[in-house]
């Protein structure tokens, strides 16, 4: 099993979960963040710490598109570790649909 961040997290990027993980396997791309699957080991810490319930087990239904993405993702993007502001429109857009559409493939400055 791992954890997968989804598209409840484009626009938002609270980092809350950066904090707690123990090993440092979130990624920062331009307007979310990704968890990469091959380094989660699978404690949960990071899943009650987001705001925008956007970090999910990967035992749910129809999550095997999100460990790809994740992965993709978190082979290009850079290791995040520190708490950020969240984006600016991270209050309006959480729980927004159809999010996807807004998704950028950019890097974020990683830290």
């Amino acid at each position: 099993m791992t954890y997968i961040v989804n598209d409840n997290c484009i626009a938002c990027k609270y980092t809350d979960c950066v904090e707690v993980c123990p090993v440092d396997c979130f990624y920062e791309g331009e307007n979310m963040l990704v968890i990469h699957p091959d380094e989660c080991i699978d404690c949960g810490v990071c899943e009650p710490e987001c705001p925008a319930d956007a970090i999910r087990p990967d035992t749910e239904p129809d999550m095997e598109k999100w460990v790809e993405f994740n992965r993709k993702y978190s082979e290009m993007w850079p290791v995040i570790i520190t708490k950020k502001d969240p984006l600016p429109t991270a209050d309006d857009m959480d729980g927004k649909e159809g999010k996807i559409e807004l998704f950028s493939e950019a890097a974020g400055e990683g830290g």
